[in-house]
């Protein structure tokens, strides 16, 4: 069966992707994953494969060798998961500045997200620009977000539970946010924003203008 995803981008509009447009990645049998490079180009969308048979199915969801031959040197030193009782729930936008700067590797193991990230590398030619990308438990849609920008998510079912790995362990020190529907950065969160659910913390985030970026 081909499968398609669809991502959203601060250009607006939708694209869809079939399977022939992924760079196929193999390693040894059983080792094969799909690499979509987005309009952000550091940010990778990535589909492990699944194996099925009359029992299911069954999935490398991280390999570290097929990420080496993919390209991707991380150092993955702990990994995440959170659970969010009601559609709407929104965790974001974070990020952790250096020393603690964290890559993430975000995927879904109940329900659908609509995945965001926002570049924030000072200099970069698309600073402040954003991709959106809905992941869900029944794809295995991997979302590879890169030190220099911030994340969050909002859920599109109840009960969506969301796994990732990431290269710096948490540090309270280096950890900040920024509003999530602040309307200097105008990201489209979906229908589900109206009645959107946020910690007290994520609340009070500092607005867009506020922010000064620790990525240069």
């Amino acid at each position: 069966m081909e499968r398609k995803f669809s991502i959203t981008s601060t250009l607006g509009g939708v694209m869809s992707f079939p399977p022939t447009r992924y760079r196929l990645i193999t390693g040894a049998p059983f080792k094969l994953m799909q690499v979509q490079s987005l309009r952000i180009p550091d940010i990778k969308l990535l589909i492990p494969r699944r194996f099925t048979d009359d029992r299911g199915w069954f999935s490398e969801s991280y390999n570290q060798a097929t990420m080496a031959t993919a390209g991707f040197d991380l150092d993955f030193v702990q990994d995440n998961h959170s659970y969010s009782k009601p559609a709407g729930t929104v965790r974001g936008l974070h990020y952790q500045s250096p020393p603690f700067a964290q890559d993430k590797l975000v995927r879904v193991l109940r329900g659908r997200i609509l995945d965001v990230a926002v570049d924030v590398r000072v200099g970069s030619p698309t600073y402040g620009d954003w991709l959106s990308a809905e992941l869900t438990a029944g794809g295995g849609e991997q979302l590879l977000v890169p030190i220099g920008f911030l994340h969050g998510f909002i859920t599109l079912e109840d009960d969506t539970e969301v796994a990732y790995k990431v290269t710096a362990r948490y540090s309270a020190d280096c950890d900040g946010n920024v509003r999530w529907d602040d309307p200097g950065l105008g990201i489209d969160w979906g229908e589900l924003a109206d009645r959107a659910v946020l910690s007290e913390k994520d609340l009070r985030a500092p607005s867009w203008i506020e922010f000064e970026s620790p990525f240069r």
